[in-house]
């Protein structure tokens, strides 16, 4: 299907686009789809205080509307004309306030420079240090505020962090509780920012003590709604859920539609999050009935249908569509407006490729964007334009007309990088890609790709707290542009496909010897590794610390590096020998085929008595390791490191099979989820002790561990230690021990899961679940950080969420959020006598042996192995190292 673009936009739109380079990045600003709601209530700088009524305050009044209805253009030329009739009466607290409120227009608009002019004059005004009345403080706090807010804007946060942190001291002084509220806030806007989202959660917690003891209020419900939406973009679903019920009851109370509403929309947000796509309907389709504005409505309505896509309920999807169209007429111009049209041209493309009857056609969906680029356009929304621009692109993409699609995202791009917003950038950088891809310029689609991955890594700790109002989805948005260049850097040899379930592996793999450009293969290298620290802060919703590669023969010169790579069409394996350049083998085997052939090896390895796990074990020896098998031995190499993709993570890597032997008979084995994060120490043997800790007794619906306390005692007989059983188990004890006394193991012996939300990975206490976000809290002790970390921590009983492809990233993620330098724990519920043998070797080698932690596993698990109770994969494989391996 093609779509006239010359129809869509007329020709004078292709006259070249002039641009001026502004700095600029709008901080957490949201994708497709953002609703500014009034500046009291989502900014929290105020453009206004109350005053006396005269022509000035009426026309301050009238701008205010037109801003608060996101008409930034005309709010301007009302207080442009507000602000000469106070300079003809030489009032320079009205002048700085109306300069106040021009800056924030400005800035909505993204006319940065405009906006810096603005807000300096207004506070050079305001300098005069003799007339501080309590008036004039609140004015200069708002200015600051506003100030604020410009500095985020163009990426500048530790200063906007400290200029609010000025605009909190200045409220303080004028007695203003609720702007000391509102700068505290947006403080937590900054943190955010900067990443550091348990001190922006902390601010918020703050906020939380003041409004308590504040009346019920407008500014109350707007702040509980803040740190209930910051509560849910960290993980605290259930948490956020209660702030935002609060937030709610006082909406009512108040009798407030526009809180109301709002607060159902949050409120289904968390629903949504915590995969309950009834409740999250029910929320939006209460917010749609009360909602007092157009755009509210239709911010609620989208997110449903959103929803009911995603649940494929398409006769739902298409009534409400219908329900929606009307209204669009309705909309007033404005960045919100034209957001939300974005956001549902978006939804109308899947519908249309469900092949519905009456479904929106692909020329409907173009009129609907050619309509939102000219609204951006007459609006002067820069940022609109190039979102616009994009998604116009976009449906070219779809209809395969790949030139007018390029023509449109280059413009696209070349408009986001003008105003530097890098959030919108990288989708149009990736797409791009994509196109030059599709005409066959490889060369210039590696660029464009590794463009977009450079903008994603200077926006890691922004993309962890975008919003899924935007539909903004990791896995759909960010994961695919990492996957897709190192498909191309890694171009697939001429293989024969096959079949069969078990394909063999010499038909499929590519030549040691006939290697891409060792350039390549280190930027794939580097940005599988990237893309695995990206996977941690998606999932932790916060950026994890960066550390410079290691250098795989410093760290240990008979380790090899091995990075399983799963593509859409093939299965990459890049190997990094000690001292030599990396190379690279393929199997060409749909991601579908290789999952179910993992999912089906995980199972069959639980079942103990059978044998049927060892051709899949056999199968994915072949395409993992056999290619390099010749290189691994001429290398002297003794410790298989993994940096496991995607379901790798949920099997066992020493369970594999070579047709005579596993992997762990052969070679010591680890995880790493990225060596970015590695520290390269060893083990120290002097002053070595372990804090263990377990329960033996049924806990919060958990069953009793009968051999947890033989496994700690016979710890304790291996190595110095200190137990802490069922009741005396408590986090309080553990946190407490670990305070008073430096402990290099802590050895957990519970109940626990792992799973791909972090909020349902946790560890089983006495008196309740540790959570992996109180791991740190409670594992690094601030006066111990400041001398030595826990250097491994174990946890014996946990095991991986069944039926979760992702599950082990819970895993993983505790490993980093612990901060201990590596973790033993394991995948699957293991057989407690068996466990407490394995770990009574465990110490006894590790403490005896300076050959490192991942050998000390190693023999552990040969020890059950040769033994007949315990042969079986089931009883000795789920035992996984997680990190530094020596």
């Amino acid at each position: 299907m093609h779509i006239n673009i010359y129809l869509l936009l007329g020709h004078k739109y292709w006259k070249k686009i002039h641009t001026r380079v502004i700095v600029v990045i709008l901080g957490i600003l949201l994708g497709l789809f953002l609703t500014l709601l009034p500046v009291a209530a989502h900014n929290y700088s105020q453009p206004l205080i109350e005053q006396k009524l005269s022509n000035a305050a009426q026309q301050e009044q009238q701008g205010r509307q037109y801003y608060e209805a996101g008409q930034f253009g005309e709010a301007i030329k009302i207080w442009q004309q507000v602000l000469q009739i106070y300079q003809a009466q030489n009032d320079e607290l009205n002048q700085a306030r109306v300069l106040n409120n021009l800056s924030l227009s400005y800035q909505q608009l993204g006319q940065w420079l405009e906006a810096k002019q603005a807000i300096s004059s207004s506070l050079k005004l305001l300098d005069v240090k003799s007339d501080r009345t309590k008036e004039k403080l609140n004015v200069l706090a708002q200015a600051l505020n506003t100030q604020g807010s410009l500095e985020l804007a163009i990426g500048k946060s530790e200063t906007a962090l400290a200029i609010w942190q000025q605009a909190t001291a200045t409220y303080t002084k004028a007695d203003n509780e609720i702007g000391v509220i509102r700068s505290l806030i947006n403080q937590s806007q900054a943190l955010k920012t900067l990443g550091l989202y348990r001190r922006a959660l902390s601010t918020l917690i703050q906020v939380n003590d003041i409004l308590q003891k504040q009346p019920d209020s407008a500014i109350k419900t707007a702040g509980l709604r803040s740190l209930g939406s910051s509560l849910r973009l960290v993980g605290n679903l259930t948490q956020a859920q209660q702030v935002l019920q609060q937030s709610l009851a006082i909406a009512k109370k108040l009798q407030s539609p526009l809180d109301i509403s709002a607060a159902f929309i949050d409120l289904g947000n968390v629903a949504r999050a915590n995969q309950d796509a009834d409740s999250a309907l029910g929320f939006y389709q209460q917010a749609t009935a009360i909602a007092p504005s157009p755009i509210l409505k239709m911010r609620s309505q989208l997110n449903q249908l959103s929803v009911l896509i995603e649940q494929k309920k398409w006769n739902l999807a298409q009534t409400l569509w219908s329900q929606i169209q009307p209204q669009l007429a309705n909309l007033p111009p404005s960045r919100a407006s034209i957001y939300a049209q974005l956001n549902l041209a978006q939804s109308l493309i899947r519908l249309q490729q469900a092949n519905l009857p009456d479904a929106p056609t692909m020329e409907s969906i173009g009129k609907l964007l050619a309509n939102n680029l000219q609204q951006a356009k007459t609006l002067g929304d820069k940022q609109a334009e190039a979102y616009a621009l994009g998604r116009l692109g976009k449906l070219y993409e779809y209809t395969q007309q790949w030139q007018i699609a390029q023509e449109l995202t280059q413009q696209a791009l070349v408009l986001a990088q003008a105003i530097n917003t890098p959030e919108i950038a990288y989708r149009w950088q990736w797409q791009l890609g994509r196109l030059l891809k599709k005409q066959g310029d490889e060369t210039g689609a590696i660029a464009a790709y590794t463009q977009a991955v450079s903008t994603l890594q200077s926006l890691r700790s922004d993309l962890v707290a975008i919003d899924p109002d935007v539909q903004f989805s990791f896995r759909e948005s960010v994961e695919p542009v990492y996957r897709e260049l190192v498909s191309l850097l890694l171009k697939p040899g001429n293989f024969q496909s096959s079949q069969n379930t078990l394909i063999p592996a010499r038909q499929l793999i590519d030549s040691l010897h006939s290697q891409p450009n060792q350039k390549d293969i280190i930027q794939a290298r580097q940005v599988i590794e990237s893309l695995q620290l990206a996977e941690l802060d998606d999932f932790l919703r916060e950026a994890c610390l960066d550390k410079k590669y290691a250098q795989i023969d410093q760290l240990d010169p008979q380790a090899a590096i091995i990075y399983p790579i799963i593509l859409a069409d093939r299965l990459e394996v890049i190997l990094s020998l000690p001292k030599q350049p990396l190379q690279h083998y393929a199997t060409v085997l749909p991601e579908e085929q290789l999952e179910t052939i993992v999912e089906k090896l995980r199972k069959k390895l639980v079942i103990r008595s059978k044998q049927d796990f060892l051709p899949l074990s056999q199968q994915l020896y072949d395409w993992l390791i056999r290619p390099a098998e010749a290189e691994l031995v001429k290398s002297g190499i003794k410790t298989l490191v993994f940096v496991p993709d995607g379901v790798f993570r949920n099997i066992p890597l020493a369970a594999l099979h070579d047709g005579k032997q596993f992997v762990i008979e052969k070679y010591s084995v680890a995880l790493t989820p990225s060596l970015q994060l590695l520290p390269p120490k060893r083990l120290q043997q002097r002053n070595f002790k372990v804090l263990g800790a377990g329960l033996t007794e049924a806990r919060q619906g958990f069953s009793p561990l009968e051999y947890v306390e033989e496994e700690l005692k016979k710890i304790k007989s291996e190595v110095p230690s200190t137990v802490l059983l069922n009741e005396e188990f408590t986090s309080k004890n553990l946190k407490t021990y670990l305070k008073s006394t430096f402990f290099p193991i802590v050895h957990i012996a519970t109940h626990g899961k792992f799973s791909s939300k972090a909020i349902e990975t946790f560890i089983l206490a006495w008196d309740e679940q540790i959570k992996i976000n109180e791991l740190d809290n409670l594992l690094q002790i601030p006066e111990q950080k400041k001398r030595e970390s826990v250097e491994l921590l174990v946890l014996s009983a946990c095991e991986t969420a069944t039926g979760d492809k992702r599950a082990a990233l819970g895993l993983a993620g505790i490993a980093v959020r612990a901060g201990a330098n590596s973790t033993l724990a394991t995948l699957w519920a293991v057989n407690d006598e068996a466990t407490a043998n394995l770990m009574r070797y465990f110490y006894k080698y590790l403490s005896n042996t300076q050959e490192g932690k991942a050998e000390a596993l190693r023999r552990s698990q040969l020890a059950l192995l040769k033994d007949p109770l315990y042969e079986h994969p089931v009883y000795w494989a789920p035992y996984i190292l997680v990190g530094n391996w020596l």
